[in-house]
């Protein structure tokens, strides 16, 4: 059957929107939420731990019922969302005494502690709002935080969170079709920061942890997310760096992003051109990505 629109990776279809009449009229007492779950379980619409994708079908018929294709029951409440304002996080107190020493006097004291959803995940935050020149923003989706320390004084900071739907340049190399893509996503991560903070002065010390961490990086986000990963990317903007840390710990060079980002409307570059870069997290990467 002709498909009317996709949304997040979901065709619907005229028999899906008469499925979704049906099950309205069916249950008239449930509420918007109640409905967007039924509908998950009859199409098995989960997130790859098996939870249901119940945010993302209500969205899908919001805008289905602003297209005029269905008509949902009134809203019974609108419930404050803690997420639209959030408050930035406070300035740490930390120790920014000059720490310059030669990465082999300071490995035996290193310690690379995951702390997402941990008391130190605030730490991190604060340490990345006020010292990355990017800020903290909010993962979305599945996500990790690396906090290194140096005899319990933080020095860097990294974060993993779920990789963008479609970059070019990376799809070719992993060389995937674009449903496989949609099915195992999943399986790869992306470097959205990564921080040394500003008075540390350790020569090496980044690609050594890019190299320690991408080591467990797979078996940290299984413990939590129940499924491995096989490859992870990263996006340096050339106008500020050159990237060398990546290319020290032998990351490999994909190519130059199209400047567009995910909300773009358009195929006119909406920010700047990035180089991004891959590194594969075992060696049959490929042959678990496209299967």
């Amino acid at each position: 059957m002709e498909a009317i629109m996709s949304y997040r990776g979901k065709t619907v279809t005229g028999a899906d929107i008469a499925f979704i009449r049906k099950m309205v009229a069916d249950h008239p007492g449930e509420s918007r939420r109640q409905l967007s779950k039924r509908l998950c379980l009859a199409w098995n619409w989960v997130q790859a731990n098996g939870a249901l994708r119940d945010q993302v079908c209500r969205s899908l018929l919001l805008v289905l019922e602003r297209a005029g294709l269905i008509v949902l029951p009134a809203k019974r409440c609108s419930p404050l969302n803690p997420l639209a304002n959030r408050t930035k996080p406070a300035l740490p107190a930390v120790d920014q005494t000059p720490v310059i020493e030669h990465l082999g006097t300071v490995l035996a004291s290193l310690q690379i502690v995951q702390v997402r959803r941990s008391s130190l995940e605030r730490l991190f935050n604060g340490l990345i709002e006020h010292f990355h020149y990017l800020g903290y923003t909010q993962p979305v989706g599945e996500h990790l935080k690396h906090l290194v320390l140096l005899e319990d004084r933080p020095i860097a900071c990294l974060s993993w969170s779920s990789a963008p739907r479609h970059i070019g340049c990376r799809d070719r190399f992993i060389g995937w079709s674009q449903s496989i893509r949609q099915k195992n996503l999943h399986l790869m991560a992306y470097n959205n920061r990564f921080l040394i903070l500003p008075w540390v002065r350790i020569p090496c010390l980044a690609s050594h942890l890019l190299a320690v961490v991408t080591r467990h990086l797979s078996r940290d986000w299984q413990k939590l997310y129940d499924h491995p990963l096989y490859f992870v990317e990263t996006f340096v903007d050339p106008e500020r760096f050159q990237g060398t840390c990546y290319k020290a710990a032998n990351w490999v060079y994909l190519g130059e992003t199209l400047g567009l980002g995910k909300d773009a409307t358009s195929r006119q570059p909406n920010r700047s051109i990035k180089h991004a870069y891959g590194y594969p997290l075992h060696r049959r990467f490929r042959s678990f990505l496209c299967r």
